[in-house]
């Protein structure tokens, strides 16, 4: 059974960024991040051994975010790139990646990128 698992609204503080005061004093960040796969062996026999586990998946977006990049969009495509690795049965990602108070002239509340694989 197709199944589509939602990790919605992850808050990290991470050093990312192209400006030397990003990759010193950090920022926050927010990440949605969707994951689908066959749920069907876990469903059957009810055990979270057959299924995607979740803390486990935070866990692996929690140690690409500690790893610092220029780019936002390095950032999500290694997302992508280690939930596969890490969960094999799972066949696509959607990462929505959120940078809280960019330096910008102006005042936004964020700027994001969103990476599907």
């Amino acid at each position: 059974m197709k199944t589509t698992l939602f990790l919605t609204g992850m808050k990290f503080y991470a050093f990312h960024g192209c400006f030397e005061e990003e990759q010193k004093i950090g920022t926050h960040f927010v990440a949605d991040v969707s994951l689908t796969y066959d749920a069907s062996a876990a469903i059957a026999d009810d055990d979270v051994e057959k299924s995607v586990n979740y803390p486990l998946v935070y866990k692996t977006i929690q140690r690409v975010m500690d790893e610092p990049k220029h780019l936002i969009e390095t950032v999500a495509d290694s997302i992508i790139r280690e939930v596969k690795r890490d969960f094999p049965q799972v066949t696509h990602v959607t990462v929505k990646l959120c940078k809280l108070n960019p330096p910008l002239e102006g005042k936004t509340e964020y700027v994001a990128v969103q990476m599907e694989g």
